[in-house]
């Protein structure tokens, strides 16, 4: 089994009133910043096989924080950048829920390609193949980071979730908070979701068990009988 860290980019002076999408020079504000230097501080403790970035600034910054007093390799991955927006990059949020395109995106999103960019099909499916591909280069027992953005944060979220692509504005990715998938020859577990400030230790497992559940701590679960691992 692989663990995947996604944690989306810290706060940047565009966050929430503007689609800034792959606006060239967003880079994250001071408090954004600060949100990149809490998370380096919480994964400190956490030994991470691989520290991946979308190629895009406030990803790239906030995945440097963490990489930082580590001595390792920030790489980069495409994959994980931003959607394409198209004509609706660096617009105001404000102005684009009077687009009639913006129910559809709030609904159906399955059914959207936003104009002159690239459907949200098509970044759900790029994400989660680099996810099985990392998974795959690191191995079963590696645990990883990948900084990226919020759509795309969700739709790996939807499908690890087996939820169809329409339900993902169902979740929610914060800025600087942190999404934990166990990925096993089963099925992916999700351990946590846009995280902002819990323990991180138990998410290596120890070495010498064989995960069958995908859990943070168990080796084996009942759950797919009685509902639960059977432990308090």
């Amino acid at each position: 089994m692989t663990t995947l860290l996604l944690a989306r980019h810290g706060l940047t002076p565009l966050t929430g009133p503007v689609l800034a999408g792959w606006t060239p020079g967003v880079h994250l504000s001071d408090a954004g910043r600060a949100q990149a230097d809490a998370l380096a501080l919480r994964l400190a403790s956490l030994e991470l096989d691989a520290i991946v970035s979308s190629p895009l600034e406030r990803c790239l910054e906030t995945a440097r924080a963490v990489a930082g007093g580590r001595g390792q390799e920030v790489l980069t991955d495409e994959r994980f950048g931003e959607c394409r927006y198209g004509e609706w990059t660096g617009r105001p949020l404000a102005e684009l829920a009077k687009d009639p395109l913006w129910p559809v995106v709030q609904a159906h999103p399955s059914a959207v390609t936003f104009p002159g960019g690239e459907s949200l099909a098509a970044v759900q499916h790029r994400a989660v193949t680099a996810v099985r591909e990392w998974n795959a280069r690191l191995g079963p027992r590696g645990v990883y980071l990948v900084c990226s953005h919020g759509d795309v944060i969700k739709a790996v979220v939807a499908d690890a979730l087996g939820l169809h692509l329409d339900q993902f504005q169902r979740i929610t990715a914060d800025p600087a908070s942190l999404t934990v998938i166990r990925y096993t020859p089963l099925r992916p577990f999700v351990l946590r979701l846009n995280d902002v400030g819990s323990d991180v230790t138990g998410l290596r497992p120890p070495e010498g068990s064989e995960e069958v559940d995908g859990g943070e701590n168990s080796t084996v679960s009942d759950a797919a009988v009685g509902g639960g691992s059977g432990t308090t």
